[in-house]
């Protein structure tokens, strides 16, 4: 983005967006959510928890910790350290000055972010290496479609101070096991070597030579990039592009000695761990930062052509070019949103409630709410429906809601001190629908020993 770009419009000087007062009398029920800014209901949010939680689980295993960085950061941070002439920063930024008239921007990445917090943080200051992973919103400005929309959730991880191929092949282990505890098929994994600063610049020039051959078969986008930023026309998806990018040279064809043997250990490394994939001599990545190692990991169901789910790659340049000392690190980030539409529709469906208690009349309701807040303190999920009703409309609501374990409670039960517990559509100890009598004193542990049978035995 060039910098006299770097404003936001209708802004104010106090850097509060100057919104005509005629424009706030518009009625509630005509303002929606901003187009390509989606809300997640209950039973989308459920399935983005699902894949976080097994980040967190998984990542943990490889001694990574939870990074948390602000969704605002100085604008300055991404010219510099993804690059002024990527889309990113030149089409995609929500940028906007504060009331001093700085700069920010909604971060669009998690990468920079990372990196401004190593450095402002010292942490090789305690131990050299450090491994952090994130998880939080995105923004970028650019086109919604299925699976890439303009605030997004992001998962993704950095390795810093590790040069060694071995770090690359842990962290592309550590993607794998994560995508495979999701249960996701037809993942593959491609790798690719874009060389570094001895290479890549000799690489480059014989890259725009021949695309300022072929200047007039290429879209306008590709002909730009051949001055800013060839490398990223290998990434064109115009098909006419495409046909003359096929051949091109490639990163591979300049490779260093350094670099082409570092590629190599990578690839030998990821054999050692019986990890398959593809070399794949075409691809890079959209951020300048990015040396040696790239790498994505792309699955077939539910994405289209925009089959990417995860991706990464070694970045050694970006912490000195942030100002900070050389520093080797290595990276991924992979999309929440698009791994859930890879993942299918399975994962959009929460489990049901492991209780519903319901009662025959309002005189039951106080022991159906002290029943159900018995069974929460012992880490159990129970519902009853606080509108009352029928005890027909309660039980329709705990089928709708896929309960697993039923009590009614009535005048009858509540005198005699025995209730009934009921499997709704749960394989247990009783068959689907089956009922057994129980003490209500006991209920609440007679729930945890039918769920544990439910569950094999836990």
């Amino acid at each position: 983005m060039k910098r006299r770009d770097i404003r936001a419009r209708e802004v104010s000087s106090q850097g509060v967006a100057a919104v005509p007062r005629a424009r706030l009398a518009l009625p509630v029920s005509s303002i929606r959510s901003i187009k390509g800014m989606n809300d997640a209901l209950p039973r989308e949010a459920a399935a983005f928890h699902r894949v976080e939680q097994a980040a967190r689980e998984v990542f943990g295993r490889y001694g990574f910790g939870e990074l948390r960085t602000p969704i605002v950061e100085e604008a300055a941070l991404f010219q510099r350290g993804i690059g002024d002439s990527t889309d990113v920063v030149e089409k995609e930024m929500y940028v906007f000055p504060d009331r001093h008239g700085t700069p920010l921007a909604l971060r669009p990445e998690g990468t920079a972010s990372a990196v401004r917090a190593y450095l402002q943080h010292n942490p090789a200051a305690e131990d050299p290496l450090t491994r952090w992973f994130y998880v939080g919103p995105m923004f970028r400005h650019e086109r919604p479609q299925k699976g890439r929309y303009r605030q997004f959730q992001q998962v993704g991880a950095e390795l810093f101070g590790a040069a060694n191929p071995e770090a690359d092949a842990e962290l592309i282990a550590m993607v794998r096991d994560w995508l495979a505890a999701l249960g996701l098929n037809g993942v593959e994994l491609q790798i690719n070597s874009i060389g570094d600063g001895v290479c890549r610049p000799g690489y480059l020039e014989t890259l725009r030579v021949f695309l300022r051959a072929h200047a007039g078969e290429l879209c306008d986008d590709c002909r730009r990039r051949t001055e800013t930023n060839p490398l990223r026309t290998l990434d064109c998806k115009n098909p006419a592009c495409q046909k003359v990018l096929a051949a091109a040279p490639t990163p591979a064809d300049s490779l260093c000695e350094p670099c082409r043997a570092h590629f190599a250990a990578v690839r030998d490394f990821l054999g050692k761990l019986a990890i398959e994939h593809r070399l794949n001599p075409r691809l890079v990545r959209g951020l300048d930062y990015y040396t040696r190692t790239t790498f994505e990991f792309t699955a077939e169901a539910g994405l289209g052509t925009q089959n990417t789910v995860a991706a990464g790659g070694r970045y050694d340049g970006l912490v000195e070019a942030l100002g900070g000392p050389a520093t080797p690190a290595v990276g991924f980030a992979a999309g929440v949103e698009r791994l859930v539409l890879a993942l299918g529709e399975d994962t959009h469906a929460p489990p049901g409630p492991d209780l519903f208690v319901a009662s025959h009349s309002e005189a039951e309701r106080g022991p159906a709410l002290k029943l159900a807040s018995a069974a929460r303190g012992a880490n159990l999920w129970a519902e009853i429906d606080p509108r009352g009703g029928s005890l027909k409309s309660q039980l329709r609501r705990a089928d709708r809601l896929g309960a697993k374990l039923l009590i009614v409670l009535g005048e009858d039960e509540i005198r005699s001190g025995r209730v009934k517990l009921k499997q709704m559509g749960m394989a247990g100890s009783l068959g689907a629908g089956q009922s057994q009598e129980i003490n209500l004193t006991e209920a609440v542990l007679e729930v945890r020993r039918a769920l544990g049978i439910a569950k094999g035995g836990g």
